[in-house]
């Protein structure tokens, strides 16, 4: 068995509005580790960049979760590494309940 699971995502046609909302992101990264039963070491941490995209990453016991938001394109790139003990598809499952996206791709492998 794998020490760690990647789980990586991109969720395309999301609203624009949705994708500018830093602290509808940061809800979703703490209730997307909760789900997952991981446990966040502190507080998201969610920025609007120059560039006029949106990033966060919320640390967690062992592993992270962060996100990449391209709002002009209607993109969100969620990435997760976590131990393999954890279910990572969970924090999938709350991105995919909350964001209205017209297409979901995502891969999951192990690691380490």
């Amino acid at each position: 068995m794998s020490a760690y699971t990647h789980l990586i995502a991109d969720f395309a046609g999301v609203s624009s509005e949705e994708l500018r909302d830093t602290n509808l992101l940061a809800g979703l990264l703490v209730a997307a580790a909760g789900a997952a039963g991981l446990t966040a070491v502190g507080a998201p941490l969610v920025r609007r960049l120059p560039s006029n995209m949106v990033s966060g990453v919320l640390l967690l016991d062992g592993c992270h979760m962060s996100v990449h938001a391209v709002p002009d394109r209607g993109l969100l790139m969620l990435d997760v590494l976590a131990l393999a003990t954890y279910d990572t598809s969970k924090a999938l499952d709350v991105f995919t309940r909350r964001l209205a996206a017209g297409e979901i791709r995502s891969e999951q492998r192990s690691r380490g």
